[in-house]
This record gives structure tokens, C-alpha cells and sequence, in this order.
């Protein structure tokens, strides 16, 4: 059975994201603001469906999908971009791949103990956070 991804997580620690965002081509003047940020996540898991809500107090994201499904994710107030994206299992690992204009987009979510971990990736730069359960 996959860990408890059900609650509210606050952003503890954020590594390399400025260097990420340059990979995404965000322009500098977003990058300067999202990096001030520390944005939490309320993650609400039925079976399979997700509902990953990313908040903060510049820009909110709301991702809604099944694992396992792929799906054409709108990154508005991410980048602009469109994606086809497919989240699967990987043992008790989320796993995203994003398929569009940047190589090796995706990002990886684990829980390891009362911590929340992300792993964000694009066009080879990895940013890591870490949330934890509130």
C-alpha cells in the first residue's frame, strides 16, 4: 500500500529552485518573487485520484489527476506551457513525466517519515524540497 499523502504539508527547505526555473525559461522578474516563497501543499488522495493544491501568496496551482492516466496539464502561472503529463507509482514514489518544449521535465514525490519530499526536474537541473506535515 502507498504511504499517507492525504494533508496539509508547509515547505520546509527548497534547493537549486531559482537554477530550475532558468531551465523553464521563467523570466526573472517571477523567478525573484517564486523564490522568496515558501508555498505549501494540501494534498487530498482517493485510491488513485489526486488532488495536489500548491499554495502560496503570489500564485495557486491546483494538479487533479489519476495515476496512471495521462492527461494535458495547463502550467498557467508555472510557465505558460502545455504538457501531456502521466504520474505513476514507482513503489511508494509519485512519479511525473512531462511531455512538451522542455527535455527531461517531471518531478518525483516520496514521503519519508513526516516529511514530504519533491524532486523537480527539467532539461537536466534538479530542485529539491522538502515539506512537512502540519
Amino acid at each position: 500500500m502507498p504511504a499517507d499523502y492525504n494533508g496539509y504539508w508547509k515547505m520546509i527547505s527548497n534547493e537549486n529552485f531559482e537554477e530550475y526555473l532558468k531551465a523553464l525559461d521563467v523570466n526573472v522578474a517571477v523567478r525573484k518573487i517564486a523564490t522568496l516563497l515558501k508555498p505549501d501543499k494540501n494534498i487530498i488522495r482517493d485510491g488513485d485520484h489526486f488532488i495536489i493544491k500548491t499554495l502560496s501568496t503570489f500564485r495557486n496551482y491546483n494538479m487533479d489527476f489519476v495515476v496512471g492516466q495521462e492527461f494535458e496539464e495547463d502550467l498557467s502561472g508555472v510557465d505558460d506551457r502545455k504538457c501531456m503529463t502521466t504520474i505513476t507509482w514507482e513503489g511508494d514514489k509519485l512519479v511525473c513525466v512531462q511531455k512538451g518544449e522542455i527535455e527531461g521535465r517531471g518531478w518525483t514525490h516520496w514521503i519519508d517519515g513526516d516529511e514530504l519530499h519533491l524532486e523537480l526536474r527539467a532539461a537536466g537541473v534538479v530542485s529539491k524540497q522538502v515539506f512537512k506535515k502540519f
